[in-house]
């Protein structure tokens, strides 16, 4: 057992009570009191090749003013150090490609393992090598451009980063194969500065300490897996980690992965944070958090939000981490530059509406008073309600007339009704005109999941959370919330009306003018006819949906469209056209319907990183602030309602100048940085909208269901004596309490 001598135990006290008068004057519960540092792990490596000069370039461009850059060291056999992610040369470059027969077997931690091996090559031997992307998932479209190994002297001559970071994985190797990081390390101190060494073998650490005992250089000791054995003292990981005074003999700080700092459970939901950084700060070590990626599936608690995970690392009421170790360092320096230490109070610096989509259905089931509540919650500003209708006349919020979609029906006996509705191009529906809202009622909402392919799913404990919501509710609520205003949205309403005698139209008309609601309401829908309609009853805000993926539309089109519209809606590929996922080209769209005083609003901002174009940097928040800033729309339309709420109130949009992680992307910015034969293959332009496309026949008069297909067994509700369905809505209230719930967060 490691003893700590007097007067270390001297050092730490007199250390703890400095630390202690700096955070009492600072936001920030760091060691220091200073904001939390940005370490970019192999420089930009969530886009380009890890360790290439591209990722290190760009991380030295993007990053925080402090930021640091990451170099995994590695030695080659004339005594070179490299920057490369792995022991392995194959894992992340083409060297089985360049020397095919140069495959070695070596003992690595005690382990048997074939590859390639810097020890086997020297730096002049590498030079023809190719670094490539390691991620399967992320874009191999930059392993074709030239990406030579880089040593950690071009790294530091040739991108002259604001800041670096040396870390050695593999001393104990290297040792064996006659090669010394020792000298390696002592030697690149002498002829630029390092700011910090890591390793997660104490030997290496302990033969340097009295090196950089004094001097810029900090030493931090890296924790593997708390069940692995630590090559040097023979000890787990987890068993070192209750000896903090010992890591402090010879260590500056500690660098923990985030599982060890706040635990989550084989679900995928968050537990009690540990108490290991304040402990550790009490022993006067710095806290680094590993493993920091956008794209990766994040604890369901943070909504598929990077920076919502950064803030529970670095802004909470109990601890701050020192640093975090990130592979998109430009959403880390916005979390800590921008989005820590808000509030909801905080003013709003960006005039962008924030529109639900479903309410906050990225949480709970979309048009349930579970989804409306948290949107309301987490800053909305208008909330929507999709309006279907049941077969007698009953207008409620779901969104898609298809009941598979959004509720457990699948799962009912109600499957025995599914039918084909080729008018509405859907294959084996289950209708909502087909039920009645008794029927409906004895399903459950189903969360949605669009990227279930991707095996991305959403909020599964709460998946049936929730309850349906007929029109004349949702507006109750609404109208007692803190919203400014509604958005009801109609669609199908001329196939209802000619096949299944249901006036959708007519029957949210007789509720708006019963319902007393008192703040803006918007009609939304894809139908001219249906907007002409509304505009003749009363001065709503009429908002057309362009569905389609449009490349430009004419300027007699939207002269067409201001006949019946005052606002827009389109799809973000009409904004931000992509090839392959990766932004093509500007557009004039926006521009041009704002010039006709048409406001615009875009769908659909998701945080889920598979739903953004490579040229976001799997970062929702860069997303919205492109389509805001670079083309000014009015508003956008989200599952997540907090990420666009927080968006608009961060700090940083109140800066006069503005940091370089809160640019909006350009178009074509990732395409340039391409080798020609890399360069995915160019999309088809998307279509022209025209008069023809905008201008639709007035809504058909309602007449008796016929037996068309997707009809159902259900006969339609009770007709009045002027044709409409009987409203029956108010007959059946979920009530005021159960929409006035408090919030239960997941």
């Amino acid at each position: 057992m490691w003893k700590l001598s007097p007067l270390w135990f001297l050092l730490l006290c007199s250390s703890a009570a400095l630390v202690s008068a700096q955070r009492s004057r600072s936001p920030w519960q760091t060691l220091s009191g200073k904001q939390p540092l940005v370490v970019a792990r192999g420089g930009y490596s969530g886009v380009f090749p890890d360790s290439s000069l591209k990722a290190y370039a760009l991380a030295a461009q993007f990053g925080m003013p402090d930021s640091l850059v990451w170099c995994d060291v590695q030695l080659t056999n004339d005594g070179a150090g490299i920057c490369f992610p792995d022991i392995r040369l194959e894992n992340a470059s083409d060297i089985d490609l360049v020397y095919p027969r140069r495959r070695k077997t070596y003992l690595v931690n005690s382990v048997s393992t074939q590859g390639w091996f810097s020890v086997d090559f020297t730096l002049n031997d590498l030079l023809p090598v190719n670094m490539k992307q390691r991620i399967y998932s992320r874009a191999s479209n930059f392993d074709a451009s030239v990406n030579q190994i880089v040593s950690v002297d071009d790294l530091v001559s040739q991108v002259k980063p604001p800041g670096l970071w040396l870390s050695v994985p593999n001393d104990a190797f290297f040792t064996q194969h006659n090669q010394s990081m020792r000298n390696f390390i002592i030697s690149a101190s002498k002829r630029f500065i390092i700011n910090y060494i890591s390793s997660p073998e104490v030997g290496f650490l302990r033969s340097i300490a009295s090196r950089f005992r004094t001097g810029p250089t900090k030493l931090v000791f890296q924790f593997l897996e708390p069940d692995q054995m630590e090559p040097t003292t023979n000890q787990t990981y987890a068993s070192l980690l209750t000896n903090l005074t010992f890591i402090k003999t010879f260590s500056a700080g500690i660098i923990l992965p985030k599982k060890y700092i706040i635990p989550f459970d084989n679900s995928l939901y968050l537990q009690q944070p540990k108490s290991i950084v304040t402990d550790a700060h009490a022993a006067g070590l710095q806290v680094f958090g590993y493993n920091f990626v956008n794209d990766a599936i994040l604890p369901y608690n943070y909504s598929y939000d990077p920076v919502a995970e950064y803030l529970a690392f670095i802004d909470n009421s109990e601890f701050s981490v020192d640093g975090v170790i990130s592979d998109f360092p430009m959403t880390a320096s916005a979390s800590i530059d921008c989005y820590s230490h808000m509030s909801k109070n905080d003013s709003v610096k960006e005039n962008v509406l924030v529109i639900s989509n479903e309410g906050a259905s990225g949480d709970y089931p979309g048009c349930t008073e579970k989804a409306y509540e948290k949107a309301v919650s987490d800053g909305a500003d208008i909330l929507d309600c999709p309006v279907q209708i049941t077969s007698e006349g009953i207008p409620f919020c779901l969104g898609s007339i298809n009941l598979r979609d959004r509720t457990t029906a699948s799962q009912s006996d109600f499957i025995n009704r599914a039918a084909d509705n080729p008018q509405l191009g859907i294959d084996k529906g289950i209708f909502t005109y087909n039920l009645t809202w008794t029927e409906i009622n004895t399903l459950r909402p189903a969360i949605y999941n669009p990227f279930s392919n991707y095996l991305m799913f959403r909020n599964p404990k709460s998946k049936n959370d929730g309850n349906f919501m007929q029109l004349s509710d949702f507006l109750t609520y609404a109208n007692t919330s803190a919203v400014s205003g509604v958005v009801i949205s109609i669609e199908n309403a001329a196939y209802l009306a000619a096949n299944q005698g249901l006036g959708v139209t007519d029957v949210v008309l007789d509720i708006l003018s019963k319902a007393g609601f008192n703040k803006k309401i918007m009609i939304r829908s894809s139908d001219s006819a249906v907007l002409s309609k509304f505009k003749r009853s009363r001065n709503y805000e009429l908002v057309y949906l362009i569905k389609e993926d449009v490349g430009d539309i004419l300027n007699s089109t939207i002269s067409e469209i201001k006949k019946f519209a005052s606002s827009v809606v389109l799809t973000k590929e009409s904004v931000y056209p992509t090839d392959k996922f990766f932004l093509a080209h500007d557009t004039k769209i926006v521009q041009k319907l704002q010039a006709f005083g048409l406001s615009v609003f875009v769908q659909l901002f998701q945080n889920e990183f598979v739903s953004q174009p490579w040229d976001f940097f799997s970062d929702p928040y860069l997303e919205v602030n492109s389509h805001v800033k670079y083309y000014l729309v009015n508003g956008v339309i989200t599952d997540f309602p907090a990420t666009v709420a927080r968006y608009k109130r961060n700090r940083c949009l109140g800066y006069k100048v503005f940091p370089a992680y809160m640019l909006p992307v350009p178009t074509g910015g990732l395409l340039t940085l391409m080798s020609s034969q890399a360069l995915p293959p160019a999309e088809a332009p998307n279509p022209i909208l025209t008069d023809e496309s905008v201008i639709e026949p007035p809504l058909p008069p309602i007449r008796a269901p016929t037996n068309s297909t997707g009809s159902g067994m259900s006969a339609p509700g009770p007709v009045a004596p002027n044709g409409q369905p009987t409203l029956v809505g108010n007959a059946i209230l979920s009530g005021i309490s159960v929409l006035l719930a408090a919030l239960v967060l997941c």
